[in-house]
């Protein structure tokens, strides 16, 4: 009880703060309080860890069985940062993963750390929220991330990173009805295309999905808790689906937040095996967030 009390104080406290003592950088977060209350609850039990545990994938295991909800960010007519523990789409599981798991490694466990770390990971430069400055594209967001020096991508070696992806994506722009920011906002529209443009035409190595059932060459190269990117031949877009990389005895799995089974999972097939099943998806990149 006194553990709830003390949340509650600390989430009032947090919507001040954000709003009204910086307004350099103030932005409205819409948050209820099962989120708050989520995040300083993983927050706490995460920080009492040993070392050897792999901190990513205990914070995404939190979430195990959150229902999969596509699209909850599009919800305003203006751009917030929405803080939506309750309801997961593959992106947004990622992003809550990376801003906790930053939290720890920066040892201030506040719901407005977590916050504000989240604002980092999903807008550029961490700049506050606006749809055109969201970082809608994986491939955006990993070269974003990167320099902010919150992950990092690997593409070597070869094998197995032995295709190579040529950046063409335009579907937000040549699809602009399937967004809702989009249709009531038709000015965002130029924006959406040179961040498209400035993208296009970059190469990036990825493993393809005929390597993937090599787990020996695949074990030295992804590790436990690795953001997989999975690749796509999908016109217009880069990446399909993430998840993290979880490695069993019978080979590497995927943890992610799943369309298909509906909430958070461990996938029980191998990624080899998902990734045969699924004929857009081409094969993987994979990001890796440095260790504390």
């Amino acid at each position: 009880m006194l553990n709830k009390i003390r949340y509650i104080i600390d989430i009032l406290f947090v919507s001040v703060l954000l709003l009204i003592t910086e307004p350099c950088n103030a932005y409205e977060v819409q948050y209820l309080s099962d989120d708050s209350l989520r995040v300083m609850g993983i927050l706490e039990d995460t920080g009492k860890q040993n070392d050897d545990v792999n901190l990513i994938l205990y914070i995404a295991c939190k979430m195990l069985d959150i229902p999969y909800v596509a699209h909850t960010l599009e919800v305003n007519k203006t751009e917030k940062l929405v803080v939506n523990l309750r309801e997961l789409d593959c992106t947004t599981f990622v992003e809550n993963v990376l801003a906790l798991y930053l939290c720890i490694k920066q040892n201030s466990n506040t719901f407005a750390t977590f916050c504000h770390n989240l604002c980092k990971i999903r807008y550029r430069s961490g700049c506050e929220p606006h749809y055109v400055k969201r970082l809608h594209y994986f491939t955006d967001w990993i070269a974003d991330n990167t320099e902010m020096g919150f992950c990092e991508e690997i593409q070597s070696p070869i094998p197995p990173f032995s295709s190579t992806q040529t950046i063409s994506v335009n579907f937000m722009s040549s699809h602009p009805d399937k967004y809702k920011m989009l249709r009531e906002n038709p000015d965002y529209l130029p924006y959406i295309k040179d961040m498209e443009k400035a993208i296009n035409g970059k190469t990036y190595k990825f493993i393809p999905k005929s390597e993937m059932n090599n787990n020996d060459l695949l074990k030295s190269v992804i590790k436990d808790g690795d953001i997989i990117a999975i690749t796509t031949n999908i016109g217009g877009l880069d990446i399909q689906h993430l998840g993290f990389a979880v490695w069993h005895s019978d080979g590497l799995h995927l943890l992610n937040a799943s369309s298909i089974h509906h909430k958070v999972v461990e996938e029980p097939m191998t990624l080899y095996r998902y990734l045969k099943k699924q004929k857009t998806m081409t094969g993987v990149r994979v990001v890796r967030v440095p260790v504390r």
